[in-house]
């Protein structure tokens, strides 16, 4: 099942992400994730998700392709108890290999002390999102995100697979429309974040998540639409 692609060097990878994209593109998100596991090796794999509005959908996906994959969640120490219940809901569920991931100690106690979300959003986010992914992704070569291209004007610019700071990242799910989302999500039942029904529809920390549309509530309306992972 498994065969490892071997290093390609730095001139030769552009082509080699433009080859990913074309024979991915016309393939379904799961026949994707079936692929990813035929052009690498499991170890080689990271899947990272926040457990935040329909999560779901790209968790059922790997939990039948691949059930024992790691699934990283990043524990800011800010998540409302609705995510870590949402969170504990479907690794039971689904039978999820869930890795937590936090941040520095003495670097999480200082945002904490300083509420530094209310002064530097993007220092929040580094300390407690962005940093405590940074050695891990030195042990794998490819990133599994659930981003879609509707979210937000940076996702849309997005392909499938791209080259991102020395890893490939991977959205399988890029170019499923929300309708299509929404309706995979009913007619599977699976179950959608508690706080949806409140009028989240990108949920992240407690400190900075807002009711509204798409990503419009992040960050508490401000321009900012990204924490910085996937910058």
């Amino acid at each position: 099942m498994e065969q490892s692609i071997e290093p390609i060097s730095k001139h030769k990878r552009p082509e080699f992400i433009k080859t990913l994209n074309e024979k991915y593109r016309s393939l379904s998100p799961k026949k994707r994730i079936e692929e990813v596991y035929t052009d690498f090796k499991s170890d080689e794999i990271m899947l990272t998700s926040s457990f935040a509005a329909t999560s779901a959908f790209l968790l059922k996906l790997f939990s039948e392709v691949n059930p024992s994959q790691k699934v990283y969640f990043i524990d800011t120490g800010y998540h409302f108890n609705e995510t870590l219940v949402y969170k504990n809901y479907l690794t039971a569920l689904y039978g999820l290999n869930v890795v937590d991931v936090r941040a520095v100690k003495w670097k999480h106690d200082f945002t904490l002390e300083d509420k530094t979300w209310t002064k530097d959003a993007n220092m929040c986010c580094s300390i407690n999102k962005v940093e405590p992914l940074e050695n891990l992704k030195k042990e794998y070569k490819i990133w599994v995100s659930g981003l879609m291209a509707w979210q937000s004007d940076h996702r849309e610019s997005l392909d499938i697979f791209e080259d991102r700071n020395g890893i490939i990242k991977f959205y399988p799910l890029l170019d499923v429309p929300k309708e299509e989302r929404d309706g995979y999500i009913t007619e599977h039942h699976l179950p959608f974040h508690p706080l949806i029904s409140q009028g989240y529809h990108s949920i992240g920390c407690k400190h900075c998540t807002l009711p509204g549309k798409d990503r419009n509530g992040r960050w508490n309306n401000n321009p900012k639409t990204e924490c910085g992972l996937h910058l």
